[in-house]
């Protein structure tokens, strides 16, 4: 890996060369996503079977295109109890950990008759996008859904694309299953984001998507987003490191390739306050890369998206990190804690050196949606809050009104609105 000194100038460099990568820069694409958005809502099922066969090679019909249960229990059978149990005992690890996110409504009340209060409601319906082919990832499936159900939405269900045998990947099926998923279908790309958006004659419409995609997906989820929410608009896997001298370089070196090995566009950083760690995590990462069977992926994502940055001082890389706003950061200094306590943007933060990046994509139960492209600056993991919506609770008495009826009625019309002043002095005509 290249090893580049920490200043203002390679900071900014790699800034810039980051954000290259975030699915807003490809408008390119954007012509043909909204050409199938369109086509979805006007002609509906017969643009998902078209497009099915057109890039899955699936034949997907009005028959066919909703899983059946006889498929997700051969889902079953083909994955075997082992990983079975491993699905659930990483389910019961994330359902723990989002319970204590839930929320409950409340109200406060005055003795003079005022009841004001925040009501909090699941959201009706919800729909999980889930990547077929080669990049099925079970674990995503888990991710999205089980926050949903703890928040206590009603029906969640999940469009992902069959293969050329018209079958959904077993994994992706039996995560969804477990994790509490109710309808599951055979499409995916734009026009799947699209179904969920809109409905069709067989997919009813939902209120949130949520789930990674590729870029068709990406962009299909931001030009629907206001008819219905989205989580965000997710970018390609990154991975930082901070360091010290006291850090295993082996175990940071395998830490930046299991985000490497993602795509060509994934990143991959270390940012330390030692040259020799710098040096020594360089040659553990040309050591791993021989080996790994995804070594070209590894390759190109190295050549185009990792560094190895050497600050001056500690306090010099806590700059640069907040900066990046890596979706992962993993802190392996002495005193970890303390740095993290400063650390002010990131997606989800790994604290120690056997808390590696593949721990909260599977098992930790924090949940690995996270934000990317600098995105952690403003905003969060998907939570249980991305599926429930607050509203406010407003009682007056009359005597409570009473006392302050005469400055709302000034306030109001000092904006022009007489009509609003009248609502409120009407209650006081004698």
């Amino acid at each position: 890996m290249r090893i580049i000194e920490l200043n203002d100038t390679t900071k900014r460099n790699i800034l810039e060369n980051l954000l290259k990568r975030n699915p807003g820069q490809y408008e390119t694409y954007m012509n043909k996503v909204n050409q199938i958005i369109s086509e979805v809502r006007e002609k509906g099922d017969e643009v998902l079977f078209k497009y099915a066969k057109k890039y899955d090679k699936a034949d997907i019909n009005s028959g066919n295109l909703r899983v059946s249960r006889q498929e997700i229990e051969e889902a079953y059978e083909k994955i075997g109890e082992g990983l079975i149990n491993i699905i659930r005992k990483s389910i019961a690890n994330i359902e723990a950990y989002h319970t204590k996110q839930k929320q409950k409504s409340w109200f406060d009340s005055t003795s003079d008759g005022t009841i004001l209060g925040q009501k909090v409601t699941p959201i009706a319906s919800v729909g999980i996008y889930a990547p077929g082919g080669k990049a099925a990832y079970p674990s995503s499936v888990i991710m999205a859904a089980i926050p949903a159900r703890v928040a206590g939405v009603d029906r969640i269900i999940m469009t992902t694309p069959a293969g050329p045998d018209g079958k959904v990947y077993a994994g992706t099926l039996v995560a969804a299953n477990e994790a509490g998923v109710t309808e599951i279908y055979k499409t995916g790309g734009a026009q799947a984001i699209a179904a969920m958006a809109y409905g069709t004659e067989s997919i009813s419409k939902v209120d949130k998507i949520v789930g990674p995609g590729n870029i068709y997906v990406a962009l299909a989820k931001k030009a629907v987003f206001g008819f219905v929410s989205i989580d965000s608009i997710a970018g390609p896997s990154e991975i930082l490191v901070l360091a010290d001298e006291s850090a295993n370089p082996r175990y940071a070196a395998a830490d930046l390739l299991s985000q490497a090995e993602h795509d060509e566009l994934a990143s991959a950083i270390l940012v330390t306050t030692s040259q020799s760690l710098a040096e020594k995590v360089s040659i553990e990462v040309d050591k791993f890369v021989e080996v790994l069977p995804r070594k070209e992926i590894i390759k190109n994502s190295l050549d185009n998206y990792g560094y190895i940055l050497v600050a001056k001082n500690m306090d010099d890389a806590i700059d640069a990190v907040n900066e990046i706003a890596s979706e992962h950061l993993e802190i392996m200094t002495k005193e970890p804690f303390i740095v993290m306590t400063k650390i002010r943007n990131a997606g989800a933060i790994f604290i120690g050196e056997y808390s590696s990046e593949p721990l909260g994509d599977y098992m930790a139960g924090p949940n690995h949606i996270l934000p990317t492209n600098g995105t952690a600056k403003f905003f969060s993991p998907l939570s249980v809050d991305d599926f429930i919506k607050k509203s406010s609770i407003i009682a007056y008495s009359r005597e409570a009104l009473e006392s302050i009826h005469k400055d709302i009625e000034a306030f109001a019309r000092s904006e022009g609105f007489e009509a609003h002043a009248n609502s409120i002095a009407v209650r006081f005509d004698n």
